[in-house]
């Protein structure tokens, strides 16, 4: 009997790309919480799997060779998916490249700039007293986002999905996209708005974005605990 993919998860946009890739693959997983406001990510045993102290990661019990295969980073971790299910990314050597584009595109662009903007308009009023401290942020991270739903946009003209058929890079981009304090109206977007809405209406889609919402609290409210969460993810230091 096939043994469950351990997802070592928190519901943020990164972990949601792989809740999504794994409910779109119909592979069986397990959710293994990594509390990320309470410091879980620094656990040797997590360390042991992502040694940059970030999740997502993925362990496949079963790996190629039959033994336990650990992941991190959510771009390799849907690569490794969509090669083991065969689904959603392509085999063609030309098509391929074009999901890879893309997925390496939210990767390295997109996600930290709009984690960025989501930082400076929602955290960092509650991390910093002067807020004139935080407006070139605010300022040149939402200036950023804005040009990267641009380009998205024009690439949604005149196709349905970013790369061909619908692929990891689709589900890698959408929940970055996800309504929030990015300071962007998708209205702006027509057709980005048309492929979220499109994306979003898929019932995998709808369940990978579910998992865990019982287990996330609000980093940008009051209060002790919630201080103390930002100060676990937001005042680390090299070690």
């Amino acid at each position: 009997m096939t043994k469950p993919l351990e997802l070592w998860y928190w519901p943020t946009p990164n972990g949601w790309k792989v809740s999504i890739a794994l409910e779109e693959m119909g592979l069986p997983y397990e959710v293994k919480p990594v509390n990320i406001g309470a410091g879980e990510q620094f656990t040797p045993e997590f360390l042991a799997i992502s040694p940059n102290n970030r999740m997502p990661a993925l362990v496949d019990p079963e790996g190629p060779d039959g033994k336990p295969l650990s992941i991190f980073e959510s771009g390799a971790i849907l690569q490794y998916l969509g090669n083991k299910s065969g689904q959603f990314y392509p085999t063609d050597i030309r098509a391929r490249a074009e999901v890879d584009q893309w997925l390496f595109w939210q990767v390295g662009g997109l996600g930290p700039m709009a984690g960025q903007t989501h930082h400076f308009r929602q955290y960092a009023p509650a991390l910093i007293k002067d807020q004139r401290q935080i407006a070139y942020g605010v300022r040149r991270y939402t200036d950023e986002t804005n040009r990267l739903y641009g380009v998205l946009n024009t690439r949604l003209a005149d196709r349905d999905y970013v790369a061909g058929d619908y692929s990891i890079a689709d589900m890698a981009i959408w929940p970055w996209i996800l309504p929030g304090p990015q300071g962007q109206d998708l209205e702006d977007f027509p057709h980005l708005k048309a492929w979220m809405a499109r994306v979003g209406a898929r019932p995998a889609v709808q369940a990978g974005r579910a998992v865990g919402n019982e287990l996330r609290g609000d980093l940008g409210a009051s209060g002790k605990q919630a201080e103390q969460a930002r100060k676990m993810l937001f005042g680390q230091r090299a070690r």
